[in-house]
This record gives C-alpha cells, structure tokens and sequence, in this order.
C-alpha cells in the first residue's frame, strides 16, 4: 500500500490545536487535536475531513465499556484512504504518556505503521499497550460517545443500527 508521505500528509499542519466537530446522527462530538504530539495523523485527519471522507461514514464496532470505532468508507472494519502512514509514538509527548484515557482520540490499525482513516474514542481509562497513535481528546459531547458506546451490538461488536458521520466541521483553536 502506498505510504501517505508524498500525498494527504505533504501538507503542515498550523502550530496551535484545532476544533474537530463530528455531527454524528445521535448528537456532535467535539475534539481538540493534538497538532504537536502528532502531525501526521492530525493533518491526515484533517484533509479528509476536509474532503468530506467522513460524511456519512458510520461507527461499525463498539466495545461497551472501551471504545467506538468508525473512520471506515466500507463500513466493516476492512476500508481506508488508499494508503497508510506511519506511527507517531513519541514518548516524550504528554499524550502519550497519559495513556488511552476516557475521551481519548486515536488512530486505528491493523499493526504497526497502517493507520489510514479509521480512529477510535475511548469509552474509560484502559491499560493498553501504547501501539495506537493518539491525535486528539474530546472536549464537549463525550456523552454522545457514551450514548454509542450503549448501543446493541451483534457477536462482531457492530451496532445493530450504526449511527453515521453526517459531516465534519474543523476550526482552528
């Protein structure tokens, strides 16, 4: 798969934090990004938002009491953007070493250095291994968060109705 570098992530990303707003079908769920701590996955998110990659795309896997996931075009956990990037782990960054807390912003994978499209919100402190880029942190609606994290799901932890990302709003902080 082609690595982002040369296309969506050429750009730089502005000094300073920005304002994600998902205006999901259950309610909006606002994050700040963390520019510094995580270029690349903040300026790969931003473009696609940008570019409307997220409207209409749903959350297709919740684990009550950890995480929802959304970001994939196909809906099943399997989709992206056509490329991946690599990790942005830096140890020294406070994100990182807070940990994947409640309302934490991250980028999915399926190993090391594939992100692509697909994050995850964290539904309550976890212990997980530091392997999955964080790049934001919710600052208003983490009870919409909730609200999805309640949702029925079937044996695969898809929501029996998936609620969507109608659109996404940035603003710089």
């Amino acid at each position: 798969m082609p690595d982002a570098s040369d296309t969506v992530l050429a750009g730089e990303v502005k000094n300073g934090m920005h304002v994600v707003t998902l205006n999901t079908s259950l309610g909006d769920i606002s994050f700040e990004t963390y520019d510094a701590d995580a270029p690349k996955a903040v300026n790969n998110f931003l473009t696609l938002s940008k570019k409307g990659f997220y409207n209409n795309v749903i959350f297709h896997r919740v684990i009550k009491g950890f995480m929802v996931q959304g970001g994939d075009p196909l809906g099943n956990g399997t989709g992206g953007p056509g490329y991946t990037f690599a990790d942005e782990l830096n140890s020294s960054a406070l994100s990182y070493q807070a940990g994947y807390k409640k309302g934490v912003v991250a980028m999915a994978n399926a190993g090391p250095n594939t992100n692509g499209s697909q994050f995850f919100i964290m539904l309550a402190d976890y212990p997980l291994q530091r392997n999955y880029t964080i790049f934001g942190k919710v600052i208003r609606g983490q009870e919409v968060v909730d609200k999805i994290g309640l949702l029925q799901t079937n044996a695969q932890d898809r929501p029996l109705f998936p609620p969507a990302i109608k659109s996404v709003n940035v603003e710089d902080k």
